[in-house]
């Protein structure tokens, strides 16, 4: 038999595509399934958008571009970040990737190792944990409790620092939950952070906020910046996940270490696509405006429909376009639940555990589909519980 390194054996999995390819086989079948599992937008790329990706490729850009990202796109990047969050970057520390877990995977390499420590968000991305496990460094999780609104808790991540923590994971808006913290919170966190801790701010879902909700970038702590690591795409704003599109801003001392990172694992990100990435930051922002104004009122539907079925609890989320229900009253453990629910009456979910320990109880909804499909499969969820 062959053998690979331990390593490989520590890597976890990301369950909502298990959960979609799973919906998927189903609907083969002939089952009526409504996904509300996987996190992705159910609109359409902007035309302007996908039209820049045609056009580049009509004007004939086929081939390698430089491995950091094409100057004109990361100088719009550094454009978009100061219009929107007033902060200065400099278009020589972004760095274009294909996708935002490629950034995750560059961040915790490089602080990960046997005797490090990583604190990470839980409930939270999966992924987090699947490569702090892979290096080799022992996961700390970061409790993300319903009490606070699902937002962290400063004073409680700072208890949880230790000399051997290396890099601090945050998330807001966050996934799996919905919670944004609050500023006071990202405050106080910056102000006692110990300098050998670097950070990593997943920011993929910076402007999708509600209720007036305004995005608090780890950008704006000029203390911290020669430690931080900004993780940010296209995918959810632009509805451009199978683009493959993300970008992060490192600092000056780390920056060459992930160039060089790209050059052997992935050399370039796809040269047409990096045009379509231009055009999202720099044309109309119509579009996305549109879906967030839709995404709101779902959110609305789905926590007010959430809220009436039997052992149900869902508060309103602030961000993202995730509903994270308390299910305990139910009596059901969480992912038991998830899967009955696909198998039986047709609903994909997710499970809160496989966001982290903290996540039984819960399950995750994505309000990323239409309002009448949202008000059936919480008609079926609601028929399934009761039976």
């Amino acid at each position: 038999m062959l053998q690979t390194i331990a390593g490989f054996d520590r890597i976890g999995e990301e369950n909502a595509f298990a959960v979609l390819a799973r919906a998927g086989a189903l609907m083969a079948e002939g089952k009526d399934v409504i996904n509300l599992g996987i996190g992705q937008p159910d609109f359409p790329t902007p035309p302007h958008i996908a039209e820049a990706a045609i056009r580049a490729i009509h004007d004939g850009h086929h081939g390698y571009t430089p491995a950091t990202g094409i100057p004109e796109l990361r100088e719009a990047v550094s454009a978009d970040l100061d219009r929107r969050h007033g902060v200065s970057v400099s278009p020589e520390h972004v760095l274009v990737v294909p996708g935002g877990k490629v950034t995750m995977f560059a961040a915790i390499l490089m602080f990960g190792e046997p005797g490090a420590e990583i604190l990470y968000p839980d409930p939270g991305f999966p992924i987090y944990r699947s490569m702090i496990e892979f290096t080799g460094a022992t996961p700390v999780p970061i409790p993300i409790r319903e009490e606070n609104g699902f937002a962290f808790s400063a004073e409680e991540t700072l208890s949880l620092i230790t000399d051997k923590t290396r890099l601090v994971i945050l998330n807001s808006p966050a996934n799996p939950c919905g919670g944004v913290t609050p500023k006071a919170e990202i405050d106080a966190l910056v102000a006692g952070l110990p300098r050998h801790v670097a950070i990593m701010s997943d920011e993929i879902y910076d402007q999708m906020l509600y209720d007036g909700e305004e995005h608090v970038t780890l950008l704006a702590y000029p203390e911290i910046r020669d430690r931080l690591i900004l993780l940010n795409g296209w995918s959810k704003t632009y509805a451009m996940t199978g683009w493959r599109l993300g970008y992060s801003v490192w600092p000056e001392g780390l920056y060459d270490k992930a160039r060089k990172l790209a050059v052997n694992a992935w050399s370039c990100v796809n040269a047409p696509a990096q045009f379509a990435a231009h055009e999202a930051l720099t044309g109309p922002q119509d579009a996305v405006a549109e879906m967030m104004a839709e995404f709101d009122n779902r959110r609305r539907l789905v926590v007010e429909l959430l809220n009436d079925l039997p052992g149900v609890s869902c508060i309103v989320p602030k961000g993202a376009f995730y509903a994270f229900p308390n299910i305990t009253e139910t009596g059901w453990k969480a992912k038991e639940l998830a899967s009955a629910l696909l198998e039986g009456p047709g609903v994909a979910t997710i499970g809160g555990p496989d966001f982290g320990t903290l996540g039984e109880g819960y399950i995750r909804l994505s309000y990323a589909n239409s309002q009448d499909n949202i008000r059936e499969a919480v008609r079926r969820m609601g028929d399934f519980l009761a039976s």
